[in-house]
């Protein structure tokens, strides 16, 4: 096994960093790039062992880090950003190789916002507090004590930054952390340990453990010295996290699967909703926000249609590295299949394929629109994690609300309205984490983020986040009983 690969022109290290060190594994697992299906290398594989390892290296260098000062460690995570951003390029490259993303989307929006993770909670670390109240005469005073050892479980989608969203806060709240990131897309992560080292970050604040969920999940989360976990991901895998960490009773944070729904109205300017509809192919609809399910008013639906044909027409599918192109390759073959078999299944129940419908070259799976769908059927109610839409209609703001609301899921929505008065009745009814409101995924981080339903469990960002990743204490003191030292 090498002890480093070149990807895209970029060394990465291939060993797990646990304890300001690089560790190998006795067994590796291959790394594929999904543009061309090239091995891009052999992973050091993780087992239990090196998952103790890890965990006993964030117990051990907890203290110190809990201990060390809010602006130190805010000045420390402005570094980490530092060599984020002046490794851009090379971080945007290789997760492009990696994962197949869009590397124009890497370069002026991903890694950018890797960086500007780091920067938010570090400043937002500076103003965390909470005015001091009175009851009958006694101070309260609020305070966020940092918990332990978190255990952060990343995605494949979006891998550094999804990690990021996690690490920044955990590490800012005065915790250390253990990074398993997915083994479809793990090399981001590596370089993200190298930075953190060389920006001053103490031995053992970050670990990163490589390997199958299968093989060492259960390991990180039922560790008796793991006080947070942190998850995105299916549903299924979140049950079995959970399950896991019960023993403990380690607080978990969930951000799970979505089937969101895009409602559009007959008084919406239809080219935005259309340009809104499209959109979701974004990241060849590997995204979990994703608003799959269009729900059209039924007097507009034939025209909708139409544009949306005419406009998804133009999106060019092919070479993520290529600036031209819109839609990359799926994560892996794999996902496709499942992708595949979503669309297969439901063609044969009397769904209609207007465009798309199947996979492209191998590696690539068609911009798909279905209709004639059931609403109690499995390409409705299922999530696909693919470019795949379904498109119904309503006659009724009464049912586009019932329809949006009918699935175990409750991550996001999205409504295209021109009329204020609607657009605040329907948003108050939809069971989900976020909406938005004639735009997409316009996010901030000072704002809450999660899943209602089997979408997730708790809510992260701004003040949440350190709600999350902290003991919460309030010390409440008597105005008598000091003694005069003077």
């Amino acid at each position: 096994m090498l002890d480093k690969i070149t990807v895209a022109g970029v060394s990465v290290d291939t060993r797990h960093w646990i304890g300001g060190e690089r560790v190998a594994s006795s067994d590796t697992f291959t790394d594929v790039s999904p543009i061309d299906g090239s091995v891009l290398g052999e992973i050091s594989r993780g087992t239990p062992a090196e998952v103790a390892a890890a965990v006993s290296a964030a117990k051990a260098a907890f203290p110190a880090w809990a201990a060390t000062p809010r602006a130190e460690r805010a000045r420390i995570l402005h570094a980490v950003a530092d060599g984020v951003e002046k490794r851009l390029e090379e971080l945007a490259v290789v997760e492009t190789t990696d994962n197949g993303a869009l590397l124009r989307s890497h370069r002026r929006g991903v890694m950018p916002r890797v960086a500007h993770n780091f920067r938010f909670f570090a400043d937002w670390l500076l103003r965390l507090d909470h005015e001091d109240f009175a009851t009958r005469g006694h101070t309260n005073h609020v305070s966020w004590d940092p918990a332990g050892p978190c255990v952060l479980i990343t995605p494949w989608n979006a891998p550094l930054m999804l990690a990021t969203w996690k690490v920044a806060p955990a590490l800012a709240a005065g915790n250390t952390v253990v990074l398993k990131p997915a083994e479809w897309s793990p090399l981001t992560a590596s370089l993200l340990a190298d930075i953190a080292a060389a920006a001053g970050l103490p031995a053992g604040v970050l670990n990163v453990v490589q390997g199958y969920g299968s093989e060492i999940g259960d390991a990180l989360t039922s560790h008796p010295g793991v006080r947070r976990i942190s998850f995105t991901g299916s549903v299924p895998t979140a049950r079995r996290i959970a399950a896991s960490a019960a023993a403990n009773l380690t607080p978990l944070s969930l951000e799970l699967g979505g089937k969101s729904p895009l409602l559009v109205f007959a008084d919406a300017d239809l080219d935005l909703a259309v340009d809104l509809a499209v959109e979701q192919y974004d990241n060849a609809g590997q995204v979990c926000l994703a608003a799959t399910r269009l729900l059209v008013e039924e007097t507009v639906a034939e025209e909708f249609t139409r544009r949306f044909v005419e406009k998804a027409a133009r999106l060019t599918q092919g070479d993520p590295r290529d600036e031209a192109t819109d839609i990359g390759p799926t994560i892996h073959p794999r996902q496709l299949e499942k992708i595949d078999g979503f669309v297969r299944r439901a063609t044969a129940a009397g769904a209609r394929a207007v465009i798309g419908g199947h996979p492209r070259d191998g590696r690539y799976y068609a911009p798909t629109l279905l209709t004639d769908v059931a609403q109690d059927s499995e390409i409705v109610q299922e999530e696909v994690f693919g470019p795949v839409l379904t498109l119904q209609t309503f006659a009724t703001e009464e049912e586009a609300v019932r329809l949006a609301n009918d699935t175990r899921f409750g991550l996001a929505a999205t409504v295209a309205t021109g009329d204020r008065d609607r657009a605040d009745r329907v948003t108050a009814r939809l069971v989900a984490g976020t909406v938005w409101v004639n735009c997409f995924f316009v996010r901030d981080l000072q704002a809450p983020f999660g899943g209602s339903r089997l979408s997730g469990v708790g809510r992260e960002g701004g003040t949440w986040s350190f709600d999350f990743y902290c003991d919460l204490k309030n010390t409440v003191t008597a105005p008598k009983g000091w003694q005069d030292h003077g």
